[in-house]
């Protein structure tokens, strides 16, 4: 579960060009600006991240004296990368007495790590989604199987430092809408991101699956999930003009096994059965001196569906352990998208 707002401590403060009132704190692999003086390094605050939806009642000020906007019925505002003073800036911190008044327990005693989410009642933003994507809920994902999210490198900042010699799969981060295809017990379905979904004629997913014969092609064993990204016309603004809806496996779930296939399986797998993987590069070995931001700009630069379009990052694999992975966020893409 993604921690959206949650107690970190401030590693470093620098300054920012030419700014005298606001600095650049640094949380993880997070650079975020702040008030100058606000925060001492190794200070604790509450750091909420991009794509957080913050109640108005908890940050009015984010408003700008503006009506405040609304989603999932909560009044508020979303975060997202901006850059001020030519500084990069991605989410929002808060002091720790500002938190222990809202919260109204002096008693309580705060962990550093510790998740605030729904004690602050922060939700994650998430893009409408259309009506031929957002389909009928037959039930809710199935339990056996695990949702596509990746964790972001910038909160694994003392993992990439302390990894010496581990040897990645790199694949290309779509900018699409998560498929999930599955058989349980012999019985065939199709999820969204976070739904199983009822079969209609008018579904996308279940449109893109029937078209490709996924389950045909699946019957050949029992008990998995296919994993992958749907791209195409209507979903996300089709940023690589592809002509039809089209699904990108980046993922085998073996659910007897609890566990994900290994890169070998999975691409000889989607071979053997005409299934389109999503772009695959190069291995990357870490030196044990990597850092978040060389791989943030390693994962700057043009899709492989379209070299006209920057691609939305890129996903890392650890190829002796495929259950270890994380994802890199183009920052360009973010500056221009988000």
């Amino acid at each position: 579960m993604r921690k959206l707002a949650s107690i970190r401590k401030i590693d470093e403060l620098n300054p920012i060009e030419g700014a005298d009132a606001i600095e650049c704190a640094v949380v993880g692999g997070w650079k975020v600006v702040a008030q100058k003086g606000l925060y001492n390094v190794g200070d604790l605050a509450v750091y909420f991240e991009i794509d957080s939806w913050i109640p108005t009642i908890l940050a009015p000020f984010l408003s700008k004296g503006k009506e405040p906007r609304e989603f999932e019925g909560i009044k508020g505002e979303r975060l997202k990368t901006i850059k001020l003073r030519g500084q990069l800036s991605q989410g929002l911190l808060m002091p720790m007495r500002e938190i222990v008044e809202f919260i109204g327990n002096p008693l309580r005693v705060f962990n550093e790590g510790e998740d605030l989410s729904e004690s602050l009642g922060v939700v994650k933003w998430e893009k409408p989604v259309n009506a031929q994507l957002a389909g009928i809920c037959k039930g809710n994902f199935p339990s056996l199987i695990p949702k596509t999210d990746q964790e972001r490198v910038q909160n694994l900042k003392k993992e990439v430092a302390a990894a010496e010699g581990v040897l990645f799969e790199v694949t290309e981060k779509l900018e699409g809408s998560s498929m999930t295809c599955y058989l349980i017990d012999g019985e065939f379905g199709v999820c969204s991101r976070n739904m199983d979904l009822k079969e209609t004629a008018e579904n996308s997913f279940w449109k893109t699956a029937r078209r490709d014969g996924v389950e045909e092609k699946m019957r050949f064993s029992d008990n998995f999930a296919i994993q992958g990204e749907l791209v195409g016309p209507g979903i996300q603004g089709n940023s690589y003009n592809m002509h039809e809806p089209t699904f990108f496996v980046f993922d085998i779930w073996d659910i007897e096994a609890q566990q994900y296939y290994s890169t070998e399986q999975r691409l000889s797998l989607c071979k053997s059965l005409g299934l389109q993987h999503t772009p695959v590069f190069n291995n990357y070995l870490t030196t044990g001196k990597t850092t978040v931001s060389e791989l943030l700009t390693f994962a700057e630069g043009k899709s492989a569906l379209n070299p006209k379009t920057e691609r939305e990052g890129l996903v890392f694999k650890n190829i002796n352990n495929p259950q270890m992975s994380f994802k890199a966020i183009s920052n360009k893409w973010l500056l221009k998208n988000d």
